[in-house]
């Protein structure tokens, strides 16, 4: 299928300060785009606008060139949003977290299949602790289960390397590539220096709206 996630002339102002403005963007099926900045330059907002969840901003988005407005239910059915918490409920287990996260999406709720999705996180054998328990890093492993539970095309992660391991941090490299290659979408910020073997383009967001891609 077509992926293609487009911006023109993006601009977003906070506390009367231009977080970035006159922003256009292309990403694409197959792509790995790193947004990158100083805090405070607006990775965040620009992530949350760009998946839906924010409508103050100035400009136009469209999905697979078709406005934004028009196609947002086609948009949303591709896209998987994970944000800077990982967004897990201490009081539930991690195959309980993850039901609960298939029960919002509408997709069905199968234990094998999420049992699958933790082991390969690496959370194995921890499936029936409170999440409550588990290490910052642990709860951030059933955050990125999703990445395995739920087949959508675009990916749209903030800071999602946050308190993982280094091996954790190889095989969430891996995955996004992996994903990549298949055709899918991976917009990402994060301070980790990725080293994915795939092609690589960045979105640096600077103060007062200075803006480029490479």
């Amino acid at each position: 299928m077509t992926l293609r996630l487009q911006a023109s002339d993006l601009a977003c102002e906070r506390d009367d300060r231009w977080l970035f403005k006159d922003l256009d963007l292309d990403i694409r099926g197959g792509e790995i785009v790193r947004v990158e900045g100083p805090n405070g330059s607006g990775k965040t907002t620009l992530l949350k606008i760009l998946s839906g969840q924010l409508a103050d901003y100035q400009g136009e988005l469209f999905w697979n060139e078709r406005p934004m407005r028009q196609a947002r239910q086609a948009f949303l059915e591709n896209l998987l949003y994970l944000g800077h918490a990982p967004g897990v409920k201490a009081a539930l287990t991690p195959l309980e977290n993850l039901a609960w996260y298939q029960a919002l999406a509408g997709e069905p709720v199968q234990e094998p299949t999420r049992l699958a999705a933790l082991e390969a996180v690496g959370l194995a054998g921890f499936e029936d602790l409170p999440a409550g328990q588990l290490s910052a890093g642990q709860q951030r492993r059933v955050a990125l289960a999703r990445l395995e539970l739920t087949p959508r095309p675009l990916w749209v992660l903030d800071e999602p390397f946050t308190a993982i391991d280094r091996e954790g941090v190889e095989a969430l490299e891996a995955r996004l590539v992996t994903h990549a290659r298949s055709g899918g979408c991976v917009l990402v910020t994060t301070h980790h220096e990725l080293k994915a073997s795939h092609q690589l383009r960045h979105i640096r967001l600077g103060r007062g709206g200075q803006d480029a891609e490479h």
